[in-house]
């Protein structure tokens, strides 16, 4: 089994979508961001990639890129997935907390959950999602800032 760990952070902007895990949440601000500014996928990502020892989200999907502008962030999940695959790995679980001040996640925590395991191919209950805030510390404590920490367990699977 290995392990990877991931983080993003995106700002907060009126007029930008707050979209977590796939999840349009109804909200004044958004994220911004080169892509759909997905934070909780973006983290997952950077997670599994580096369980797997093969880099990080910048390098697969760059934000210099323009083929990855506006993209849904859900796209840069499924590529990943064929990522671990075409080396052979498997996702054992998925463990992510989004850290934000506003707005209150609770009620939304499940559907998250649930799409973020149909993208990566996962059984519900291998996807946890906690929310958090930041006791109104920092740019995330004042509402102008989302993140996520993530944390991924993969398997290489076939012969060894």
């Amino acid at each position: 089994m290995r392990i990877g760990i991931g983080y993003d952070i995106h700002p907060l902007k009126r007029g930008c979508k707050f979209l977590l895990g796939g999840v349009e949440i109804p909200y004044k601000k958004g994220f911004f961001g080169h892509s759909d500014g997905d934070v909780l996928f973006h983290a997952v990502v950077d997670a599994l990639l580096g369980a797997a020892g093969l880099g990080d989200i910048g390098e697969h999907f760059s934000d210099k890129d323009s083929r990855w502008e506006g993209v849904s962030s859900s796209v840069f999940a499924e590529k990943t997935l064929t990522i671990l695959k075409k080396n052979k790995f498997k996702i054992l679980n998925v463990d992510a907390v989004v850290i934000a001040e506003e707005p209150k996640l609770s009620s939304h925590k499940n559907a998250i959950r649930r799409s973020v395991a149909k993208v990566l191919g996962l059984k519900e209950a291998d996807v946890s999602v906690k929310a958090k805030t930041n006791e109104r510390l920092g740019p995330i404590g004042r509402g102008k800032a989302v993140a996520v920490m993530a944390v991924a367990a993969i398997q290489k699977v076939g012969k060894k």
